[in-house]
């Protein structure tokens, strides 16, 4: 009895894809730790310290959202 072991490197579109995955998703948790600093850093500001820079308190999670997209 034989036995035939096929071993193939995976196709190139195969492998575009993965790495085309692998970026957004690298993209994506940068983008996460950008959003989640900023966040943190604005909402440890008190009242008086966000009406200086002028900002409101519930503008917080809209300047996150925009420092992570839009750099």
């Amino acid at each position: 009895m034989a036995f035939l072991t096929n071993i193939a490197a995976p196709s190139s579109a195969f492998q575009s894809g993965l790495n085309s995955v692998v970026s957004a998703l690298k993209e994506k948790l940068a983008r996460r730790r950008v959003y989640r600093a900023t966040f943190i850093e604005l909402a440890g500001l008190s009242d008086r310290d966000l009406a200086d820079l002028g900002m409101h308190r519930s503008m917080i999670k809209r300047l996150a959202w925009q420092a992570a997209h839009d750099s």
